[in-house]
């Protein structure tokens, strides 16, 4: 089967694995607190920089169709929440179920994926929680609920004032409600701040309060 569909893992590039125990090891260290250059209004945090399998993870499940990636992905994100908890720095399990919101992607971009891969992260990490949950309060649930205008264009290349141009007041949120709890904001990337902080205003208009955003890998 490796001769006719190689298989390699999706963080370094390791033959017949899909996802090495060296790149698990890298993405399970504690999220560090990070400071983009666009102030977001609540503390961010990153599985690590991006870089090495961080960036190499990201890229094949956005760009080149490694569905299959979701899943340690997934785990990974869902050991460095609890780690937060774990650190105070989110509301234990006993208090309220978390709430995961992932960030928003363009339609276009989402279609030409396939599904939106950080939607996918999101419920691979929920259902991480559901698997090790010693009770009903701390399974985790997602709520899908921000939406980007159609007119935002692809962020790759655009400076960090082009970035903040091109998305201000241009996220919303559905009417779907938002489950009480504290409310995680997710996504795949942590560049200048400018989509989560966009988010976070977003939700906060709705009575939403975010938590705190957790990303893969930030880029400072």
């Amino acid at each position: 089967m490796d001769l006719v569909l190689p298989r390699e893992c999706g963080g370094c590039g390791a033959a017949s694995v899909a996802w090495c125990a060296r790149c698990a090891d890298a993405l399970a260290q504690p999220p560090r607190a990070v400071r983009p250059a666009v102030t977001v209004g609540v503390p961010c945090f990153a599985l690590g920089s991006y870089a090495g399998p961080h960036r190499a993870a990201v890229v094949a499940a956005k760009e080149r169709g490694r569905r299959d990636l979701a899943a340690p992905l997934g785990r990974a994100l869902a050991g460095a929440i609890a780690s937060l908890r774990d650190s105070g720095d989110l509301d234990p399990p006993e208090l309220n179920p978390l709430v995961l919101v992932p960030a928003p992607s363009r339609r276009r971009a989402a279609r030409r994926r396939g599904g939106d891969p950080v939607v996918r992260l999101c419920l691979a990490a929920a259902s991480a929680f559901r698997a090790s949950a010693a009770s009903v309060s701390e399974v985790v649930s997602v709520a899908r609920v921000l939406t980007v205008d159609g007119g935002v264009r692809d962020s790759v290349g655009l400076s960090a004032a082009q970035r903040a141009e091109n998305l201000a007041g241009r996220i919303g949120v559905r009417g779907a409600r938002v489950p009480p709890g504290p409310v995680v904001l997710v996504d795949d990337v942590l560049t200048t701040g400018t989509t989560a902080a966009e988010s976070v205003a977003a939700l906060r208009r709705a009575g939403v309060a975010v938590d705190a955003v957790v990303v893969i890998g930030a880029v400072r």
